[in-house]
């Protein structure tokens, strides 16, 4: 086995390279039909592969890996809750991922409902009448554990593909079990 086979491969902020310098004349930002392309093709190969759930479950963990980086590399996880939500919505909308909101946060239980408007991920898909977004869920569920320090659930329960025009999102703790 080769050296280039037995190194694992580990995501990185730094992985995203020096984006200024390796796309002066291009520079930061794509159509969202590329992002589309990238994700859904993904998606299929994924699901081809190892099915529809093992392939969700990719996303969500990918999504998880994504966010969890986001709130470090990004956000100040020391905020109050309210400062902190305004600076992810500020962040979310800076970089045309979408529009945030909270529709509804319980602060002592930790469940949040959480609408995003102008999905990256989906808004304008046909309707489909299921909901896409897993990659949304695991990133939602990895910002608010490092904001939190608990691991959350988080599932969609509206999107534009299932026939709605925001993405809605139930976020809540994972309850520890102890042996």
């Amino acid at each position: 086995m080769s050296n280039v086979e037995k190194k694992r491969y580990r995501f990185h902020w730094q992985n995203l390279g020096d984006i200024a310098e390796g796309r002066p004349h291009l520079g930061n930002s794509t159509h969202v039909a590329v992002y589309r392309l990238m994700q859904y093709t993904m998606r299929e190969v994924l699901a081809t592969r190892y099915g529809a759930e093992t392939a969700s479950d990719i996303l969500r963990e990918a999504g998880k890996l994504a966010g969890t980086e986001f709130c470090k590399n990004v956000l100040s996880a020391d905020l109050d809750f309210n400062g902190f939500i305004a600076e992810l919505q500020d962040q979310l909308r800076a970089l045309n991922v979408g529009i945030l909101r909270v529709e509804k946060a319980d602060l002592e239980s930790l469940e949040l409902v959480l609408t995003v408007s102008e999905d990256l991920d989906c808004s304008g898909l046909p309707v489909t009448d299921e909901t896409v977004c897993e990659y949304d869920e695991g990133f939602l569920a990895g910002v608010l554990q490092v904001y939190t320090g608990k691991k959350f659930h988080v599932r969609e329960v509206d999107c534009w593909a299932s026939g709605e025009r925001t993405c809605r999102f139930v976020a809540k703790p994972l309850v520890e079990r102890s042996l």
